[in-house]
This record gives C-alpha cells, structure tokens and sequence, in this order.
C-alpha cells in the first residue's frame, strides 16, 4: 500500500470495507457475538488498513490543499505591479553598503588630505 494515488488509495479503502463487511457476516452468520466480533484478530487488521488507508487519503488532500495554496500566493505576487526605487534610495543604499574596511580607508584618505591641506597652509 505504498501508492501516492488518491484514486488507489480510495480502491483500497473500498476494498478493505467489503473484505470487513464479509467478515462481520462471516461471523455473524455463525452465531458470534458483536463483542467477539470487535475483538477478532482479521477484523482488527481490516479495520487497521481502513484506518491507514484514510489517514493517507487525508494528508494527500492536505498536500493538493498546499499546493493550490502556494500556487494562489504565486499568481498573487506575479500579479502585483514591481515598486520601482527611486534614485535617491539607490545611492543612499549604496553608501550604506561599504564595509568597515571601506569605510576606515575613506577616513584614512580624508585625514591625510586635511593634514597635506593644514601643512601647505602658513600658520
């Protein structure tokens, strides 16, 4: 039963329903009591296959849900107009984006020149 089909998968739920159902006439057509009829090794391992056989039709719905989900989100976000950035955010960004290293040789270049400026100047 290790089918990813949602239609094998409800087969085999419709399968293990009719196999539980000749079961339980089985043993009622022999005179057994509904108590023993629960406690039966076959019918617990038919009543186990139902069981795993819906739990997985459940989570493949949830995983289609998912999908159609994400591709709602998608189309939305393709539908939306791009914001453009004005120009002035660019080159703000920009500035922003030097690392220290960057940053420490700028000041470094500055100082030097304000010290050549200062010294050419007559005190």
């Amino acid at each position: 039963m290790a089918s990813k089909s949602e239609d094998t998968r409800q087969n085999q739920a419709v399968f293990w329903e009719g196999k539980l159902a000749e079961r339980i006439s089985l043993l009622t057509g022999e005179g057994v009591e509904a108590k023993t009829i629960d406690r039966d090794p076959a019918v617990k391992m038919i009543k186990a296959r139902i069981k795993r056989a819906k739990a997985r039709l459940r989570t493949i719905a949830a995983m289609a849900r998912k999908i159609e989900d994400k591709a709602r989100t998608k189309a939305e976000k393709l539908a939306l107009p791009k914001e453009e950035k004005s120009r002035k955010k660019v080159a703000a960004e920009d500035v922003a984006e030097e690392s220290k290293r960057q940053q420490k040789k700028k000041q470094k270049k500055e100082k030097k020149e304000s010290d050549a400026v200062a010294q050419t100047q007559p005190q």
